[in-house]
């Protein structure tokens, strides 16, 4: 039996809401990106930072 996925509400996703928050406010909303080699750069370089050294909640 198959099962679709829903999207569902933002209070149902709590953990995917809260990532894409942080990145939106430390990263997307304070850069202005050249090239997509740049976003590419700092994205991971944020990514690198938000898995290894930050304290998950």
């Amino acid at each position: 039996m198959r099962q679709e996925r829903r999207s569902g509400s933002p209070w149902e996703n709590g953990s995917n809401e809260s990532f894409n928050g942080k990145l939106r406010d430390e990263l997307l909303n304070g850069e202005i990106f050249y090239s997509l080699k740049e976003v590419q750069i700092l994205t991971e370089r944020w990514r690198r930072e938000y898995n290894t050294i930050r304290p998950h909640s």
